[in-house]
């Protein structure tokens, strides 16, 4: 009996699918990956070609392993500065040291180049799973993905058309609730401060749910100032703040794209003289260590990043069990934390 479609098990792509498509043959293939200089250029053309049609990913382990399991999680994440994406690390690798996997960890600096280049060397160890932080990627990824034979976790955001699954929470819908949270303590006149990267999707849709609250309670236009840049988030958050504060005097409240950048601008504010909160409220976004209320006492939405790093791994064992019931979203949810600073 054919099997369904949506339920055939996806299969690596090899080199004879990439010679078979070239027209030429199997030592051919692996002669232009290994000594291209021995292979004629029109040919190398055509194996090219073939390769990134096919997203094909040289097998660094063949042969290596009778079972064909490495028993190891790629994990590529936008960055590690800060303790962003810590939680969710500790989660994930938990999770699959509890299954005997071990977790191979990259980061991309929020770089879809970058992340390309990974996910190529990641896979070419022939990873039992994969877990991204990017919500954006190169058509090349895009295509190695959708031909890997591993299961695909999207982690951090909810996509509408996850490349495979994904685990996390609706970042504008995060964006918007800390700003009608901050509007319902009184306060009217509301920036936003972030430090977007080039690839920092979540961080982009934090800023539209800012807005979008905005428009809802009929506070005008925006106040933000969210520039990239090569230093740190904190340093930015406090450089922000600054232009912000420049710009509109009378901002009384600031909500910041994560509590690193939070750190910045509170740390920023309170050396120019301003009362927190009593004369400017700040709040952030992730719910780390430093700001409780043994640190900043900062109001945040709280994220919970280790649940979002466990249920990835949870996810990935139950797809290589043969768990066809994996659900392909998970929402986790958030909750907003009022403390000290609003």
């Amino acid at each position: 009996m054919t099997e369904p479609a949506a339920l055939k098990s996806p299969k690596w792509v090899t080199m004879q699918d990439v010679a078979r498509m070239a027209g030429v043959s199997t030592i051919t293939v692996s002669r232009a990956l290994r000594m291209p200089d021995k292979v004629k250029a029109p040919t190398r053309e055509r194996i090219d070609a073939a390769i990134r049609a096919l997203g094909y990913v040289p097998d660094q382990i063949a042969g290596s392993l009778s079972s064909r399991e490495s028993r190891l999680v790629a994990a590529l994440v936008s960055t590690m500065a800060g303790s962003i994406f810590a939680s969710t690390v500790d989660g994930l690798a938990q999770a699959l040291r509890e299954q005997g996997h071990q977790l191979l960890l990259g980061t991309t600096e929020y770089s879809s180049e970058s992340e390309e280049q990974l996910i190529a060397t990641a896979l070419s160890r022939r990873p039992d799973g994969l877990v991204l932080t990017s919500g954006e990627h190169t058509p090349a990824a895009r295509q190695m993905l959708a031909h890997a034979a591993v299961p695909v976790v999207e982690v951090w955001d909810l996509p509408e058309q996850p490349i495979d699954m994904a685990v996390g929470f609706s970042n504008h819908e995060a964006g918007r609730a800390m700003t009608r949270f901050l509007f319902d303590t009184g306060r009217r006149r509301i920036g936003f401060v972030g430090a977007m990267q080039e690839g920092d999707r979540r961080g982009r849709l934090r800023l539209m749910g800012y807005e979008a609250a905005l428009g809802e309670l009929g506070l005008g236009a925006p106040r933000s100032v969210a520039d990239a840049g090569i230093a740190s988030m904190v340093e930015r958050g406090a450089r922000n703040f600054v232009e912000l504060m420049q710009r509109w005097p009378d901002t009384d409240a600031i909500f910041c794209a994560s509590d690193s950048v939070a750190l910045g601008a509170v740390s920023e504010a309170r050396r120019r003289g301003f009362a927190v909160p009593e004369q400017l409220a700040i709040a952030g976004l992730g719910d780390f260590d430093f700001a409780g209320e043994h640190g900043l006492a900062l109001t945040t939405v709280r994220i919970p990043g280790y649940a979002i790093g466990a249920e990835a791994g949870r996810m990935i064992i139950r797809r290589k069990q043969g768990d066809q019931d994996t659900p392909k979203s998970v929402d986790v949810g958030f909750e907003i934390v009022r403390r000290g600073s609003a």
